[in-house]
């Protein structure tokens, strides 16, 4: 059975995973991380993407990206795969396949979702147990959206924009959302809504997207347990 193309709208971002094949190590060194970023960074220019967010994880990656054309994003995906495979195995004198098939991804609200899917992302790896703090975790959009660094990677969102009226507050006001836990129903909605490529919104806006892309946005009713224990321990391994 054919694969149903992802939801794409210019302008309206999405929120990409990408996992190293069975969950192998993608990154090894310092160096692999900084060649990665440079790379998605020409890819995003190239192709017409605004990155928002983003972190790095030695197993896969996580990007909060807007889209400026239909094909940007996996234009973007494709670029990564083909440039940072041939480096990667040339690095570690390996052959073969990297990555675990095709990139998973959510279209989504961006007023209702956008923040929360950035801490989603730079929380990620605190929640694996790698680090305390965000800020302590060097690979993450985290010390350019929460502590002023530069970040030539990154585009900001309006809605980020609208946190305050110059960089200074934006950044304060955006880092004092971290005193706050992201809900388990908004972790099991992300989750969710990319692991099945289904669209991260309320009614309303399901409803505008299934009108502007005349698809059905959410999953028929299926038998069986589908929030088993097995599953979502399976969305835990190794980072989520």
């Amino acid at each position: 059975m054919a694969r149903l193309p992802r939801f794409v709208i210019p302008g309206q971002p999405q929120h990409v995973i990408q996992r190293g094949n069975n969950r192998e190590v993608v990154f090894v060194a310092d160096e692999d991380y900084q060649y990665y970023l440079s790379i998605l960074k020409d890819a995003c220019q190239k192709y017409q993407c605004d990155l928002h967010a983003y972190v790095l994880i030695t197993n896969h990656i996580h990007l909060l990206i807007t889209p400026h054309a239909e094909n940007s994003i996996s234009k973007v995906m494709q670029s990564l795969g083909r440039y940072y495979v041939q480096y990667f195995n040339h690095q570690y004198r390996r052959t073969g396949t990297l990555w675990e098939g095709r990139y998973k991804a959510t279209l989504l609200d961006s007023k209702q979702y956008l923040l929360v899917c950035s801490r989603y992302i730079e929380l990620n790896p605190v929640r694996v147990g790698m680090v305390n703090q965000p800020e302590d975790y060097p690979w993450s959009s985290y010390h350019a959206n929460a502590l002023g660094n530069d970040d030539k990677l990154l585009v900001a969102h309006n809605v980020y924009l609208a946190l305050g009226k110059d960089h200074e507050e934006r950044c304060n006001n955006y880092r004092a959302l971290f005193k706050y836990c992201v809900s388990e129903k908004e972790l099991g909605d992300i989750r969710d809504a990319t692991n099945k490529a289904w669209v991260l919104g309320n009614d309303k806006f399901r409803e505008q997207i299934e009108k502007l892309t005349e698809r059905q946005l959410c999953p028929k009713s299926k038998g069986g347990d589908r929030k088993s224990i097995k599953y979502k321990e399976n969305l835990n391994i190794n980072g989520d």
